[in-house]
């Protein structure tokens, strides 16, 4: 089972005969090629043409964040599967405004049903959360009949805004408190969650659509246009809710990550390394974790769903199947 490496402290990436180590003050430490998915580089990492050359041969996407765990960009190594036909595929589907919708439409759908999933989870522990999930369910129902996409994306910020207000509720814990959802900086520790597990969220999924046949590029609910990807940021909106929410739930109600875990900067607010660590530790636990698909009777895992999704949308491209997103059901 191959695996993503993350990279925290400040050092050198290089290419060893067929394999790759990185080199910091420490020493060296080797990562083996033929078990690694991907590479997260959180550090100041230097790496050169020579290691990009072998990444690229054995299909690795690397990853940048900044300083402030903002995500920088990735080295995308030419597409190994990918196919003129999908694309032409996913440009069509784009261009014509009803094909477009019905797609984007099924990613709002998907996202509305996790997030109401994640509030009556928390509901059935006793969370006073009725009436929010009353809001989402009124907005979930006016999902289809939507006339362009500026009206769905503007539902799916309404739902967004109602199930920000769980959050306080779920959490219940002072120095986690929501007040409103802020970016670019995050301005409290529970924004800078948020973000921090978004960004891995888009890029885990991106490493999956390189897996496939699709093209990253062509998404079909946010806009394609001068962005670099955007297929990744449709998918995620089903998965935040139950695989990036979830786990911020669990890490501040279980105290793994608590106030002590946060930086303040000039920039605003990020995660100490011991509270990425945790974080990442927590998101592979969850990727890693299996359960049985109802549609395959077989066990599969979340990363191994992600790529699933990724399949049908494929197959709805080339008129095998139609899709529906994946919604949880614990």
């Amino acid at each position: 089972m191959k695996k993503a490496i993350y990279i925290f402290s400040s050092g050198k990436l290089r290419r060893k005969d067929n394999t790759i180590f990185f080199e910091n003050e420490e020493g060296k430490k080797f990562i083996p090629v033929e078990n690694t998915s991907e590479i997260y580089v959180f550090g100041e990492v230097d790496v050169n043409k020579r290691f990009l050359e072998f990444l690229a041969q054995s299909e690795i996407i690397l990853h940048f964040f900044n300083h402030y765990d903002y995500y920088i960009g990735s080295f995308y190594p030419r597409e190994h599967l990918n196919s003129g036909y999908m694309i032409l595929r996913q440009a069509e589907h784009y261009l014509d405004a009803v094909k477009r919708q019905k797609i984007a439409a099924e990613f709002v759908m998907g996202a509305s049903k996790n997030i109401r999933q994640v509030i009556r989870y928390y509901m059935n522990r006793g969370k006073d959360l009725k009436e929010i999930e009353e809001a989402i369910k009124n907005l979930e129902e006016r999902i289809y009949t939507c006339s362009d996409i500026e009206e769905l994306m503007a539902i799916e910020g309404n739902t967004r805004d109602h199930y920000y207000k769980a959050f306080d509720r779920i959490l219940e814990n002072p120095d986690f408190s929501f007040k409103q959802r802020t970016k670019r900086p995050p301005k409290n520790n529970l924004n800078t969650l948020i973000s921090f597990g978004n960004s891995l969220m888009y890029t885990i999924i991106l490493s999956e659509i390189y897996k496939t046949h699709l093209d990253p590029r062509i998404g079909f609910l946010h806009a394609t246009n001068f962005r670099r990807f955007t297929l990744n940021l449709d998918i995620a909106e089903i998965f935040k809710p139950i695989i990036i929410d979830r786990i911020i739930f669990t890490l501040i109600g279980k105290n793994m990550i608590t106030k002590d875990d946060f930086e303040k900067s000039t920039e605003g607010l990020f995660l100490k390394e011991k509270g990425k660590k945790t974080f990442v530790q927590e998101l592979e636990n969850k990727l890693s974790t299996t359960f049985k698909h109802r549609t395959l009777g077989r066990n599969v895992s979340y990363r191994r769903l992600i790529r699933l999704e990724l399949y049908k949308l494929e197959k709805h491209l080339i008129g095998e199947e139609e899709y529906k997103a994946f919604v949880a059901k614990w």
